[in-house]
């Protein structure tokens, strides 16, 4: 293959209807890079034999050990077709631009997958011919749908179907007849989800716009009984006439994978060969005398060919005749036909003879060296590559059905503008310049950030030896300093004076360069710093080396560009064009490309947008992440002295990994934040190696747990016999105080709802204390006060309501009541109790978005309603007047602080607490009368530390009153495994307390498909546990799905005659929730109750003398 110039690649760019931006996506293990390297090869970049065995784009060594790939890279490649303006007209010759993004198919790295989505197009989405449909695949093609990417499906690995389950060309076309209907299932899945949606809101427009109309009508109606009816018949007709709009039916055919559409690949990567159904239909066209339009529509489907009459049939007109369809005789069995003459279907004997009249048939001349091969696969691959070449049906089919840059951003951009924080306040120029896609010096530029990409420094373009001759000088002072090396050399070796004289010499002669680069140059290798590259696509305008550009992070909203922090302008100090594992420098970038970017290190943490002006900018730094991270370890370095350079290795870490995230705890431990087990690994190998450059040991992994209460048929008597179980009475140590509240477990459907709303419980909350801010400056100008804190407070809502980039789908207050009243009617005991509450709401905990209640039930309503409309004025500790005397209600907002403290740390093992109400029953205070005003305000500032500790430990005591339980994080693991390891698989999962969900055949193979639960506390190692067991037959996908209860009381100790008897005293069978909470008491040094310092102890022995 010829090798293309990175000049030719730089000159295609200003041609943007010739540039194409796709990712390749699939599940991990389904072949996305072996296809990129045959892809690759077509440009010269690596050899075609060692397409899909070099794995050009795993950089990492880390990901060739493994064989997987762990960050998405990109590669731009150039490719070449002659193509027909018209159908009368000469074909003509057209180059075209190739962006290519390879990602991760591992679940632990899908945030790879949501950041390189947003900078393409078109998607290639690859599916394993016998695996099929597999969670990743899920997840990759809903990503497509969200970004409004135009997918391509690839069905890789054909040639399993032949070599591994030996089927026959009809059974093939079955099994890749309903594996093409579980993708399109899946598909129409996401279609059919958002049109529910879409008629839900028309539902509710049209309700509302028919309420509108019908009080319009009545207040016409008022006015025409005050003007004895003149104006009745014209308020009548203008209710009666309003057109009502109907609801649009959106077609779904274009969304479906179909092999007559183009969009379907059948491809072998392993083998280099891939078709579509139009290259058979072009190759069938004169031989069958049937127009090639034609046959591409029926080549795929139960299509039948005549012998006789060449005439194609449908089903019905058979006639009890036994036809193969034409997928089966005209392509499948040509394929089966060449694996048999070539590996004998996988037996790895062939058939010379079959083998020659293939290629006389096709036309194809194999060169000797290949036909006396002892390898049948150097054969297979020489013919495919002659007859099939992988490359050229994928970017064939990727320019034409993929959409050019110009053509994708007016059908995507729509919807990704509407959806970004603020979109009514972006600049009609900007807007405008994206999606008509505008090339110009003058046009505002917006470009967006996905991610930030360290690199060596040594691995930067400018700091590489250019390809071609040296100058003059620089030749001179390589001589002079090879001149010294040998002159040293010689010295060491024969220990002369006269030599040691000449290297005296030869150092004199040496320029300063020289001894920089020289004496010093070992050790400034050794820390060769890394850089971090911006990985961004230009949307529009173009953008040169040296432009200044504003930042903006993703909590920007162009309603208040000026908020604090305010964007800054940053130079570009240099462009990158990507080549996989090397940079090519540019000295401008157009629209439409993919490209580096160096200049914003220090300016972007993980995604940012770029634009040329600040107000009235568009924020796109909104990406959906597939994963959030959950497994937190603590680190520290073997050197204290090497805390500096950890600490700064760390955050390179979170800057340059979309997923991984450094925290501070309060206990002072450096806390990384990772989304699983080998996204771990990958770290810390990166900052030993890469980021820190120093020996770092980590601690065991911190594991999430939730705690909650149950009501159980077994719990102990309530602490206070005289009082409802769950109530605690709280005073004050001075007295002065006394507040009493009862703890009762919240039903588990409005635990899951309120789980599910923290962002609506966000929203509110922000809301209402937006009101509270604007009713107080309204109220400080009207006594003549300046209105800084109003200003102050809008600069913090904007901020916050940047940061929900999907604000219009969160409920409404009334949507917020009426579904949790909903909630809470399904409720079989207590329902009035539950339903007379939601008015009585004063906070949710913690954090005051969490799954907790805080319920006033008091008869004098002390603390402040949440749920209320903001607009409604209503007396509190802030508005509510010291001067007449210490009062209950200036005790309110201690008691929400006190509730959030309590709720955010439990009483098990200090973990956040889910699923109790607290009701507070009564607050009373003493004041006594001949107290002054400030007296008043002295014991309030002292009763507040007292209000709080009480409150925080009632509830904490009324928590104990019930049977308290732990949550545990828990995984959902899906495997693949074949019948022979399927009991080793079951073996592993319940030895680690998971269990399985269901297990199903795969139709057509002989794999299981297990889905299962697993706590994240016993996920540790089991990847590796399950490749070992089952001798690397299976291997699993972990995806976190929540908290599960573990149903078993921490504090449980027999107590009943039949316990004793068959436990004993000391209880033999092990408290698996008392072993988590222990543990989590003991890595937060917290006590541990029956924890023995000394087992075993012996008499101490001393030595005689």
């Amino acid at each position: 293959m010829p090798v293309v110039s990175p000049e030719k690649l730089v000159g295609l760019q200003h041609n943007a209807e010739g540039i194409r931006n796709i990712c390749i996506l699939a599940h991990v293990d389904h072949g996305k890079t072996s296809l990129t390297d045959a892809l690759i090869a077509t440009n010269g970049i690596i050899s075609p034999k060692m397409a899909g065995k070099i794995r050009y784009l795993d950089s990492r060594p880390d990901e060739q050990l493994r064989g997987i790939t762990m960050e998405s890279s990109a590669i731009s490649l150039y490719f070449s077709m002659l193509r027909r303006p018209s159908p009368e007209l000469a074909p003509e010759q057209r180059d075209y631009l190739i962006n290519l993004i390879d990602s991760p198919g591992h679940i632990d790295f899908s945030s790879e997958v949501s950041t390189a989505s947003r900078l393409c197009d078109g998607a290639v989405v690859l599916v394993d011919a016998v695996e099929g449909v597999c969670s990743q695949t899920v997840t990759v093609l809903r990503q497509t749908w969200i970004e409004r990417m135009k997918p391509i499906l690839v069905i890789n690995k054909m040639d399993r179907l032949i070599t591994e389950l030996r089927m026959s060309p009809s059974e093939a076309y079955t099994h890749l007849s309903k594996l093409l209907e579980q993708v399109n299932a899946v598909v129409g899945s996401f279609f059919h989800g958002e049109r529910m949606e879409e008629d839900l809101k028309w539902r509710e427009k049209m309700e509302h716009r028919i309420a509108a109309a019908a009080t319009k009508e009545k207040a016409e109606r008022r006015d025409s009984s005050s003007t004895n009816g003149v104006v009745a018949d014209d308020g009548q007709s203008l209710v009666s006439d309003a057109p009502v709009a109907e609801f649009e039916e959106k077609d779904d055919e274009d969304i479906y994978f179909a092999p007559e559409k183009n969009n379907v690949i059948f491809s072998s990567a392993v083998d280099g060969w891939a078709f579509t159904v139009r290259q058979f239909a072009a190759l069938y066209e004169k031989k069958l005398g049937i127009k090639r339009k034609v046959l591409e529509q029926v080549l795929w489907g139960d299509f039948y060919l005549d012998p006789k009459t060449k005439r194609v049939l449908g089903p019905k007109h058979l006639k009890g005749r036994t036809l193969k369809p034409m997928f089966v005789q005209l392509v499948l069995e040509n394929i089966w036909a060449i694996y048999e003459a070539t590996t004998g279907g996988g037996s790895g004997k062939g058939d010379p003879i079959m083998l020659e009249k293939i290629t006389k048939s096709l036309s194809i001349t194999l060169p000797p060296h290949v036909v006396r091969s002892k390898d049948p696969r150097a054969i297979l691959t020489t013919l495919f590559a002659a007859w099939l070449p992988l490359s050229t049906a994928l970017l064939v089919s990727v320019i034409e059905f993929l959409p050019s840059p110009p053509a994708a951003q007016a059908n995507r951009l729509p919807e990704i503008i509407d959806a970004s924080p603020s979109a009514n306040h972006i600049d009609e120029r900007v807007r405008d310049s994206m999606i008509n896609f505008r090339i110009g010096e003058d046009e505002p530029t917006v470009a967006y950030v996905s991610k930030m990409v360290a690199i060596p420094e040594s691995e930067l373009p400018e700091n590489k030896r250019r390809i071609g001759g040296l100058s003059a000088e620089e030749a001179r002072e390589m001589g002079r300093r090879k001149r010294a090396e040998i002159a040293k050399a010689q010295a060491l070796a024969n220990g002369q004076a006269s030599d040691v004289a000449g290297i005296t010499d030869a150092i004199g002669s040496t320029t300063i360069s020289d001894a920089a680069s020289g004496s010093g140059a070992p050790q400034e290798e050794l820390e060769d710093p890394e850089h971090l590259i911006g990985f961004a696509r230009l949307f529009s305008g173009i953008l040169h080396v040296g432009d200044e550009i504003y930042v903006l992070p993703p909590k920007f909203s162009p309603a208040n560009p000026h908020a604090a922090p305010e964007p800054k302008k940053v130079i570009v100090r240099a462009l990158y064009l990507l080549m996989g594992r090397s940079l090519e420098p540019l000295t401008h970038v157009s629209a439409g490309m993919v490209f580096g970017i160096a200049g914003l290190e220090g300016h972007i943490l993980k995604s940012g947008t770029l634009c040329s002006q600040l107000n009235g900018a568009i924020n796109l730094a909104g990406v959906n992440m597939g994963s959030q991270p959950i497994v937190r370890v603590a680190l520290e370095p073997v050197n204290p002295s090497d805390l500096g350079k950890m600490i700064h290795g760390m955050r390179l870490l979170e800057q340059s990994d979309p997923c991984a995230e450094y925290e501070v705890l309060e206990s002072g431990e450096h806390v990384i934040v990772t989304a699983g087990e080998l996204h771990l690994e990958r770290c810390l190998k990166d900052l030993r190696e890469r980021y820190a450059r120093c020996e770092i040991q980590a601690g065991e992994p911190i594991v999430p747990y939730r705690e909650t209460i149950v009501s159980a048929a077994e719990m102990a008597p309530p602490k206070d016999k005289d009082l409802p179980r769950g109530t605690a009475m709280a005073v004050t140590a001075s007295k002065q105080a006394s507040i009493r509240l009862r703890v009762r477990p919240l039903p588990s459907l409005v635990t899951e709802f309120l789980s599910q709303n923290a962002s609506a419980i966000k929203k509110l909350y922000s809301d209402t204390r937006a009101e509270e801010e604007k009713r107080k400056a309204s109220d400080d100008r009207t006594n003549g006060q300046d209105d800084e804190e109003d200003e102050v407070e809008d600069d913090v809502q904007a901020r916050a309501e940047a940061a929900d980039l999907r604000e219009s789908k969160l409920l409404t207050l009334e949507d917020f009541k009426s579904q949790l009243k909903k909630a809470f009617d399904e409720v079989k005991g207590d329902k009035e109790m539950w339903l007379a509450a939601i008015e009585k709401i004063a906070a949710f905990g913690p954090r005051r978005v969490g799954p907790n209640l805080l319920i006033d039930s008091t008869e004098t309503g002390v603390l402040k309603k949440f749920l209320r409309d903001p607009t409604i004025k209503e007396a509190d500790a802030t508005t509510t007047s010291i001067e007449g005397g210490l009062t209950a209600r200036h005790l309110s907002d201690k008691i929400t602080y006190a509730f959030q403290l309590a709720t955010a740390q439990g009483p098990l093992c200090n973990e956040p607490v889910q699923g109790i109400a607290v009701f507070v029953e009564d607050v009373s205070v003493s004041n006594p009368a001949d107290e002054a005003a400030s007296t008043t305000r002295e014991k309030l500032g002292r009763l507040t530390g007292e209000v709080i500790k009480v409150v925080r430990d009632s509830i904490r005591q009324g928590f104990l009153d019930w049977s308290p339980r732990l949550l545990l994080a828990m995984y959902s693991c899906e495997i693949q495994a074949s019948t022979d390891v399927l009991g080793r698989v079951y073996g592993v999962i319940t030895r680690r307390r998971g269990h399985i969900l269901s297990e199903s055949l795969k139709e057509g193979t002989p794999f299981f498909s297990i889905l299962s639960v697993l706590p994240v506390a016993e996920s540790f190692g089991f990847s590796d546990e399950i490749r070992k067991r089952t001798s690397g037959a299976a291997s699993p996908q972990l995806v976190f799905s929540g908290y599960e209860m573990l149903d078993q009381d921490p504090f449980w100790v027999p107590f009943t005659e039949e316990e004793i008897e068959d436990l004993g005293e000391l209880a033999d069978k092990e408290n698996v929730a008392k072993r988590y909470m222990d543990g989590v008491r003991r890595r937060k040094g917290l006590f541990v109750s029956g924890r023995k310092l000394v087992e075993s102890a012996e008499k101490q022995k001393t030595l005689k003398r």
